[in-house]
C-alpha cells in the first residue's frame, strides 16, 4: 500500500518530491522519484510484501512504474522468462506489460490482475493509468497546461504551484443529493477520477498530454439467477477471498464492529489463515462505552471464536480535534464516521494491515434505502429541487451517464444496485472512507467482500435472497453465516447505521457545539442554502472542506479545532 503520483509533460522533480511530502502518511517506509524528459513518477511506500527488497519506482526492460495496492495472485502470474529484481507483488505488472498498444491491447494483461490497485506505467512513450475493478484504490488526474498531473489523493496535485484548488459546485450539488460524489467527480474543479476497472493510455502529441485510448477491462454486472440454493458455495467464496487477503510479511488484524459483515470476517479467519499458511489475526473494536450495542456484540463474536480481541473506549475528547483530520484526509464532507480515526490509529500501533467488512451491504442489499426505493427517490428529488439542480443532460468528464436523476434508477432493486455499482456509491464513498482514514495512519485496510471470487457468487444472487419484504436484509449472506460458528444472535442481528452506532452520543455532542454556525454557513452558499439547512452535518462538513482544501490552496494541513477553522471562512 502506498501513495503514487506523477507528471506527463514537463516533469519537475521538485513537484514530484512535493507530491511525496503531501502523501507521506500513505507511505512512511520509503520514497522514490523517476523522471526523464517526458514523464515523472513519484512513490511513497508502506512496506507490506518483500519489505526490504521492493523499493519503487520499479524499473525493468526500459519500463518504469509506480503501484499502489496489492496483487493477490502475483505468484501465479510470475513469468519464468522475466528477470525479476524483487520478490514483491508489484513487479508482476512490469513483467506482464507486452509493449506499446491501445487500451484494449493492455486490457488483455491487466485483466489478469486480481487485487486492489492503482498504477502508472511509463514505457514506449506511453503512460498507462489503471485502477482496480471496484475502485478500491484511488487515482485522480488533472490537466494543467502542458502537463498531466496524477496522484492517489487530490492534495498531491497541489504540489504544483499552478494547480488551483477550487470547489466544483455542480459536482457538490450531485454529492449532496445522492449522499456521495458521483462518477468521476472529486468536488474539485477540473480534477477527475480514473474510472474503476478502467485503463487510460496517454501520450504526448505535439508536446500536449493527450488521452489516445481508454477502455474498461472489467465491469460489474448484477445478474441474478432464477434459482439459488448454495450458501456453502457463497461461504467458500468468501473464505477464499479472506485467505487471499492474508498475504502479508507484516502483522495483520481485523476491524470488528460487531455487525454481521465484520463478524463474518472473524468467523472464517481461522480457516482462511490455515489456507494461507498465516497466523490467525487478532481483532480491534472501539466504541464510546462498554454499554454500546456494537461493543457488546463484538465481545460475543471474539469470545465465541476464541480470537485475540483489542478493545478501546473512546474518551470524551476523542472527537474534539479529529473533525479537521477527517476533512483533510477524506477530501469530502463526511462527519459521522469519526470513529474511523481513533480505530485505525489504535490498530496501526500493532499491525500494518487490516481486514474490514466494507462492500457487503452493496452486494447483499444491506442498507435501509433498498427497502424503500420510492421514498429514497423522492428524497433525492427533493434535495435536487431545493438546489434548483437537474441531473439530466450532463456533459463533461465528470459524468459517466447523461441522466443521473433518481427516477431513472430506482424502478427496481436490481436497477438500483446496478446504478450504485456503476456510479460511485462504493468507490467514491465507502471505499474512499476506508482508504483515506486508514492510510492517514499508515494502515492498509483490505476488503474481502469485494474479492473477485465473492463478487462473482454475490452478483448471481436473486433479489429475494438479498432482500424480501417483511424479512431481514442480506438473506443469503445470513444463510452462509449460519454455517459458521457465529452465535445466532450475531447472524440475525439487525443492521445498525455505521458510525452513529459506534459513537452516537459523542457525535451528537460535537455537532451540537457546531450547529449554531449552520445558518451562517448555509447563507454563504446561496444556491445550496435551503438544502444545507436541512442537512446540518453536510453544511458543517462543507465549511471545513473549504477551510482546509480551498483557502490558501490547501497546500498544507492547517492547525486548529473545527470551530476556529470554520470561522475562518465566515
Amino acid at each position: 500500500m502506498c501513495g503514487i503520483g506523477g507528471m506527463l509533460g514537463n516533469p519537475d522533480k521538485s513537484v514530484l518530491y512535493g507530491m511525496i511530502k503531501l502523501m507521506h502518511h500513505r507511505g512512511p517506509d520509503g520514497s522514490g522519484v523517476y523522471a526523464d524528459d517526458s514523464c515523472g513518477l513519484a512513490h511513497s511506500r508502506l512496506a507490506i510484501v518483500d519489505v526490504v527488497g521492493s523499493p519503487q519506482p520499479i524499473h525493468g526492460d526500459g519500463k518504469v512504474c509506480v503501484v499502489n495496492g496489492e496483487i493477490y495472485n502475483y505468484k501465479k502470474l510470475r513469468n519464468p522468462q522475466y528477470n525479476y529484481s524483487t520478490n514483491g507483488d508489484s513487479e508482476v505488472i512490469l513483467s506482464l506489460h507486452s509493449g506499446k498498444g491501445s487500451a484494449l491491447d493492455h486490457a488483455k494483461w491487466i485483466s489478469k490482475l486480481d487485487g486492489m490497485f492503482a498504477f502508472a506505467l511509463w514505457a514506449d512513450n506511453q503512460l498507462i493509468l489503471a485502477r482496480d475493478a471496484m475502485g478500491i484504490k484511488p487515482l485522480y488526474r488533472s490537466n494543467l497546461g502542458n502537463s498531466l498531473l496524477f496522484g492517489s489523493e487530490v492534495k498531491a496535485l497541489r504540489a504544483h504551484d499552478e494547480y488551483k484548488s477550487e470547489m466544483d459546485f455542480e459536482a457538490i450539488k450531485a454529492r449532496i443529493a445522492w449522499e456521495y460524489p458521483l462518477d468521476a467527480s472529486s468536488l474539485f474543479k477540473s480534477t477527475y477520477q480514473v474510472r474503476p476497472g478502467s485503463i487510460e493510455v496517454w501520450e504526448l502529441v505535439n508536446s500536449i498530454p493527450t488521452l489516445v485510448s481508454s477502455c474498461r477491462f472489467e465491469q460489474q454486472k448484477v445478474e441474478p439467477a432464477v434459482n439459488w440454493n448454495d450458501p456453502e458455495g457463497l461461504l467458500e467464496s468468501f473464505t477464499l477471498s479472506v485467505s487471499d487477503r492474508l498475504m502479508s510479511d507484516v502483522p495483520l488484524g481485523i476491524v470488528l464492529s460487531g455487525g454481521l459483515d465484520s463478524s463474518l470476517v472473524c468467523a472464517v479467519a481461522r480457516e482462511a489463515a490455515e489456507i494461507a499458511e498465516q497466523p490467525v489475526p487478532a481483532c480491534w473494536t472501539v466504541a464510546e462505552s462498554e454499554d454500546n450495542p456494537d461493543w457488546k456484540a463484538a465481545e460475543v463474536v471474539a469470545s465465541s471464536l476464541d480470537l485475540d480481541h483489542h478493545q478501546y473506549v473512546l474518551g470524551e475528547d476523542s472527537f474534539d480535534n479529529r473533525l479537521p483530520d477527517l476533512s483533510w484526509h477524506g477530501e469530502d464532507f463526511d462527519l459521522t464516521v469519526l470513529f474511523f480515526q481513533p480505530l485505525f490509529e489504535k490498530m496501526a500501533d500493532s499491525v500494518t494491515v487490516g481486514l474490514c467488512g466494507q462492500g457487503a451491504d452493496e452486494l447483499h442489499a444491506g442498507y435501509p434505502r433498498y427497502k424503500e426505493l420510492n421514498n429514497h427517490s423522492q428524497l433525492v428529488r427533493g434535495r435536487l429541487e431545493n438546489m434548483n439542480f437537474d441531473l439530466s443532460n450532463l456533459e463533461g468528464e465528470n459524468w459517466w451517464a447523461e441522466d443521473l436523476n433518481p427516477e431513472n434508477h430506482t424502478k427496481s432493486l436490481e436497477d438500483f444496485l446496478q446504478f450504485e455499482l456503476d456510479h460511485g456509491q462504493l468507490s467514491n464513498f465507502q471505499l474512499r472512507l476506508v482508504d483515506r482514514h486508514s492510510m492517514a495512519h499508515s494502515l492498509e485496510v483490505r476488503v474481502p467482500f469485494l474479492g473477485s471470487r465473492h463478487r462473482l457468487e454475490s452478483n448471481k444472487l436473486p433479489m429475494s435472497e438479498r432482500l424480501m419484504k417483511g424479512v431481514m436484509e442480506k438473506i443469503a449472506l445470513r444463510k452462509a453465516a449460519d454455517l459458521t460458528n457465529l452465535p445466532k444472535e450475531i447472524v440475525h442481528r439487525p443492521k445498525l447505521p455505521a458510525g452513529r452506532a459506534t459513537s452516537p452520543r459523542l457525535i451528537d455532542k460535537i455537532l451540537a457545539e457546531l450547529n449554531p454556525l449552520v445558518p451562517e454557513i448555509a447563507n454563504r452558499y446561496s444556491e445550496l442554502e435551503r438544502e444545507l439547512i436541512k442537512q446540518p452535518e453536510i453544511c458543517i462538513g462543507m465549511a471545513l472542506f473549504e477551510s482546509l482544501h480551498i483557502v490558501d490552496g490547501g497546500r498544507s494541513k492547517k492547525q486548529g479545532d473545527a470551530k476556529s477553522l470554520i470561522e475562518e471562512v465566515l
